[in-house]
């Protein structure tokens, strides 16, 4: 009977992994962490409450599509809104709300709730799971961010932590998503070793690409990061770009007006000179994926650090040449739009 990864002592998982490392050309730290994000997804989903969850990002790209190639960390989840607050959204088949006033009552009401739902219904699950499991890791909430703390067998750049960060959501309905499977990296390379699957509701490729794109073209206006691994995001729409994703996803119409009226709504931002930023002018032909000035000087030292740990499983591309690549897909968005 095989052993289950997760349980083995921690000498034991050092050397299952150096031998999966050897037959990857991956980092030990990386296929330890993607085991811990695939167990947490397995942990989540198999209850009831992953009827009402959706994964996404960049993470799902990648174990769920194979569409990216670097190493994504963190689990990002959507919590359908219809859920968390169905006495404000009632019948309303668009989950949208209807004027600025009630995005603000909506919003107030999912930043009270969801700490409350992370901490009170989503951290006693996993906090059993590894009880019941015996595992080496803790638990900790910070709002509405539940973290694994995992015992590392093997360490980093230091670029990635040994924690997995679950990061929810819940101000849409992650729609449109449907049953993918996951398996971890290193899963079928070590003999008589049984590594963590699941089975999540995963957003659609075509709706991260325009969350990115949008994502995206906020940064180039403001010239400013949001935090680190920022960088991820032009990586991430090309590779989309390289396996015809992106080709749907402009070519779909309906899909890049529901994004663009979702964060117009809940998402609103102002660029550098205080206007506010029109998403669906960006997505009818007005898309913007190449920074200048000091956006493309902080974007291309947080790029420089993500190759730097190996979070890129393939040769990466020169920063030069990602731009590149980015504008290329600006221009088909901006034809298409």
């Amino acid at each position: 009977m095989a052993e289950q990864f997760l349980q083995l002592s921690r000498d034991d998982r050092r050397d299952v992994l150096a031998i999966a490392a050897e037959k990857t050309g991956r980092p030990i730290h990386l296929l330890e962490k993607d085991a811990w994000v695939v167990w947490a997804l397995q942990t989540l989903y198999g209850t009831t409450l992953g009827d009402h969850l959706v994964f996404k990002g960049g993470t799902s790209l990648s174990k769920a599509y194979n569409a990216i190639r670097r190493f994504s960390e963190d689990v990002d989840l959507t919590y359908d809104i219809r859920q968390l607050a169905h006495d404000l959204v009632g019948e309303n088949k668009q989950a949208l709300p209807e004027t600025r006033s009630e995005e603000k009552r909506w919003s107030s009401e999912v930043r009270k709730r969801l700490p409350d739902w992370v901490s009170e219904t989503v951290s006693p699950i996993i906090v059993d799971a590894i009880s019941a499991q015996s595992l080496p890791a803790t638990v900790r909430v910070e709002a509405d961010k539940l973290f694994i703390d995992y015992e590392a067998v093997a360490g980093g750049s230091g670029y990635v932590a040994p924690s997995v960060m679950l990061e929810f959501g819940a101000r849409s309905t992650g729609e449109p998503a449907s049953v993918r499977d996951i398996f971890c990296d290193a899963a079928g390379l070590v003999d008589g070793i049984e590594f963590p699957t699941a089975k999540p509701r995963v957003m659609h490729a075509e709706r991260t690409f325009w969350e990115k794109a949008t994502a995206i073209h906020v940064f180039c206006l403001q010239e400013r990061l949001r935090g680190e691994r920022f960088s991820r995001h032009w990586h991430d729409i090309v590779r989309l770009d390289d396996i015809g994703i992106a080709d749907s996803a402009i070519a779909d119409r309906d899909l890049a007006k529901s994004v663009a009226q979702h964060k117009s709504m809940f998402f609103a931002e102002k660029a550098a000179d205080r206007t506010l930023i029109d998403y669906e002018a960006a997505v009818g032909g007005g898309l913007q994926l190449t920074p200048s000035g000091e956006g493309r000087a902080a974007l291309q030292q947080d790029y420089a650090r993500m190759l730097e740990d190996g979070l890129l499983l393939d040769e990466a591309e020169t920063f030069d040449e990602l731009l590149t690549r980015c504008a290329k897909i600006q221009d088909k968005a901006n034809a298409g739009g």
